[in-house]
């Protein structure tokens, strides 16, 4: 028996998978303009594998329709905590950490994901943070060792995207910093302006933070700083963050299980 999670084309089936529970998404390839994009997803989930990257278990084609079959992340997507919910500096510290491991093991790789916001974060019900959403990825190699493409989503993009300069590794980096102020205002810089508006402002302006910068601790500000910072060329990789003093806040995971039950008993109460 089928049933349905919360986007029509992803489903849950308790047998499909060695017993557990999996999410289905099925993508109709005659809708989509840019069909490698589908292909790059499953392309990434399959070969590069880490404990902080959602599993992929099985892909098909299945007449027009390409199917992924993955691991069911019951806690949802980030966007649904920080929309609700003010996260404390352990649990920003916690969640940060364990994108900043799958980051730090993508860029490893050369791969850049592009699209690092709330909505690519999801999470178990016991608190485990794992990235996904793989379909605006880009390789980077020797031979190709920049990008120049326009894409991602517009208030989290970096500056040197929206500039379309050669960019790398460096533009996951930015928008890790966005959504930091995502968990601490509940959502990005000039979000109540079009995405042309906000795009032209992260292009030209001063680089953004949160809005009242006495409520975070100063560790946490220059943890911020690092990523927040325009010149790719001084803004700080995965793996610098990883040792950054702000971390050691970092908690269990058991630290986010509230606000995970928090968000299932709103879904439970609609």
């Amino acid at each position: 028996s089928w049933g349905l999670v919360n986007d029509p084309a992803v489903y849950t089936d308790s047998t499909i998978h060695s017993g557990r529970e999996v999410a289905v998404k099925m993508m109709d390839l005659r809708r989509q303009q840019r069909r490698e994009l589908l292909f790059n997803e499953v392309v990434i989930m399959r070969d590069y594998q880490h404990r902080n990257v959602v599993e992929m278990f099985k892909s098909a084609l299945v007449e027009e329709e390409l199917w992924v079959i993955m691991e069911y992340l019951q806690g949802g997507a980030l966007t649904n905590i920080v929309s609700e919910t003010r996260l404390n500096e352990e649990q920003i510290a916690t969640v940060c950490e364990a994108v900043l491991q799958a980051l730090a093991y993508l860029h490893s790789q050369g791969v850049i994901h592009r699209d690092i916001k709330s909505d690519s974060i999801l999470l178990t019900l016991d608190g485990r943070v794992k990235l996904s959403d793989f379909g605006f990825c880009a390789q980077i190699s020797k031979d190709i060792p920049k990008r120049k493409s326009l894409v991602g989503t517009p208030y989290w993009m970096a500056p040197e995207v929206i500039s379309k300069s050669p960019y790398g590794t460096e533009v996951d980096v930015w928008s890790m910093g966005i959504m930091v102020v995502e968990m601490v205002d509940g959502e990005p810089p000039y979000f109540s302006e079009t995405p042309v508006a906000a795009m032209k402002r992260l292009r030209d302006e001063p680089a953004p933070t949160v809005r009242n910068v006495s409520q975070i601790s100063p560790v946490l500000k220059d943890f911020l700083d690092r990523m927040l910072t325009r010149d790719p060329f001084e803004r700080a990789s995965a793996t610098d963050l990883l040792e950054h003093p702000f971390l050691l806040q970092s908690g269990s995971p058991q630290c986010l299980v509230p606000l995970v039950e928090q968000y299932r008993k709103r879904m439970s109460r609609c």
